[in-house]
């Protein structure tokens, strides 16, 4: 089936449920990546393990999505996303059903790589929604399934945090909770999401995989495990040179294999490029928001001197999810400022309300309410951002190369996401409050401060790639009568 004829049988049974669907699909890489972050101590408790050892609950997860992502991305291009779509799903279902069920380490670590892999679930969905939906509708849907991302990472802290309430937490029911929602996205996938779209064949390239996964990787465990290790140790620096070198095999093998991964073109385009640059700043910022804000709520104010002494629960449901909430209604407003002032417009206009937001969460965090409203603007700074940086791709890449380009954005946000996880918890653990009893340390909150304005340095950043980065015209990728691919000269206002 072609992706036109695909396109217009969607849009005659209504492309609400499709999205609907995919929406969920990508809730479900939300959660897969926060889902354990607030109860990492009570692994560490229920598994007996060090704070080392439950820090790969959260690496393996993001190794997994470094390997998996770009493979993924491009097995969907080459076989069909929605079949690429629904194994991953199965996979996902699978790896929250071993880490509910385990009471092994190991065996988590195993069921985490697995969750691991359902990152590659957000650019498969963004390429059947190029495939599948008309084009007066493509930005607003595209939008809506980005904004999952932001809602369900909002969700599914508030139900760990739920889940884990009492004297007695089990962190098994935070999985069985991830199992359910993975099952009911892969029913849903299944019955709301047609099959065809474009499939251009041919193979894997499995050299330029391994190297790319190998780079990814080195780059990721050094950046994660850095706080730990040591930034100056030698296996963190080793793992960083490690990266340099096989980042360069990798350029080399692609340059010279017949059908790359990843066409080296892709890099060298402009907006491509600077799309992937603002997806690395707006992950960072997104990560930066969380872990800061979930850190300085719970600070208890009668010993530091500042914070609200809020529980996981209350921190969740108070200080996170209104920034979620917002970010689900900002969606849609994105897709009509995409398809009215442009996609480099609207990054812009995400930019600056991100930069305010982390300006008032560096210099006004001491009311709650400040800290509320604070999360509200970057929450649609990131709603925009996401909104935005999809359509900037599908504008830029061939219809064949969508998967593998979105899993390349996909992928600089995670790295966006794990360099402001390192860069917060090594400020708030280099400079604690002195004079506290024996065995407490708490970050001065100078540390907080600090750590806002580093985001609000990453919003100003993605506003000026947003501003001088990106062009204003740009080769646009579109769909004649026949089906096939051709470039076409278009303002960004109508193609971005």
């Amino acid at each position: 089936m072609s992706s036109s004829h695909a396109a217009g049988s969607t849009a005659q049974r209504g492309s609400t449920p499709l999205i609907a669907a995919l929406g969920l699909a990508a809730m479900v890489v939300a959660m897969a990546q926060t889902q354990v972050v607030p109860i990492l101590s009570l692994l560490g408790a229920k598994l007996d393990a060090d704070a080392a050892g439950v820090s790969w609950v959260t690496t393996a997860t993001l190794l997994s999505a470094a390997v998996f992502t770009p493979l993924l991305g491009r097995v969907g291009d080459l076989y069909g996303k929605r079949r690429t779509l629904i194994a991953v799903l199965v996979v996902m279902v699978l790896g929250s059903l071993l880490a509910s069920t385990t009471t092994s380490l190991g065996l988590l670590l195993v069921g985490r790589v697995m969750q691991g892999s359902a990152t590659a679930i957000f650019p498969l969905a963004l390429s059947i929604v190029r495939d599948q939906v008309p084009h007066e509708k493509l930005h607003g849907a595209m939008a809506l399934v980005s904004s999952s991302l932001a809602f369900g990472s909002g969700l599914s802290l508030v139900v760990t945090g739920l889940l884990t309430q009492g004297s007695n937490p089990d962190y098994h029911y935070v999985f069985w909770f991830s199992t359910g929602v993975s099952a009911l996205a892969l029913l849903g996938v299944i019955l709301l999401v047609p099959d065809g779209g474009h499939r251009v064949g041919g193979r894997v390239d499995v050299l330029g995989t391994l190297t790319l996964a190998a780079c990814l990787v080195l780059l990721l465990l050094g950046i994660s495990q850095g706080h730990t290790w040591g930034w100056g140790s030698g296996s963190v620096i080793g793992c960083f040179v490690g990266a340099a070198v096989m980042t360069a095999v990798w350029v080399l093998v692609e340059l010279k294999v017949t059908a790359p991964l990843v066409d080296m073109r892709m890099f060298a385009h402009r907006q491509v490029a600077m799309t992937n640059l603002a997806g690395l700043f707006v992950g960072f910022a997104a990560f930066a928001q969380f872990i800061g804000v979930s850190y300085l709520v719970q600070m208890p104010e009668r010993i530091a001197g500042y914070g609200f002494t809020a529980s996981v629960l209350r921190a969740s449901v108070e200080y996170l999810l209104p920034g979620s909430l917002i970010a689900l209604v900002a969606a849609p407003v994105g897709g009509i400022l995409v398809r009215r002032i442009s996609a480099r417009a609207t990054l812009a206009v995400g930019a600056l309300a991100g930069a305010g937001g982390f300006a008032w969460l560096a210099f006004g965090h001491g009311q709650s309410a400040s800290v509320i409203c604070a999360g509200l603007f970057t929450g649609i700074a990131i709603a925009l951002g996401y909104a935005a940086m999809p359509a900037l791709i599908a504008a830029s890449v061939p219809l064949q190369q969508t998967g593998i380009a979105n899993g390349i954005n996909s992928i600089s946000r995670s790295v966006g996401s794990a360099v402001a996880s390192a860069v917060v918890t090594s400020l708030l653990a280099s400079k604690t409050i002195p004079g506290l009893p024996a065995g407490l340390h708490l970050p001065q909150e100078s540390q907080f401060t600090l750590s806002f304005v580093i985001a609000l340095g990453a919003m100003v950043v993605t506003l000026v790639v947003a501003t001088v980065g990106l062009t204003r015209h740009h080769p646009h990728v579109t769909l004649v009568a026949s089906g096939s691919v051709t470039q076409a000269a278009d303002s960004e206002k109508t193609s971005a």
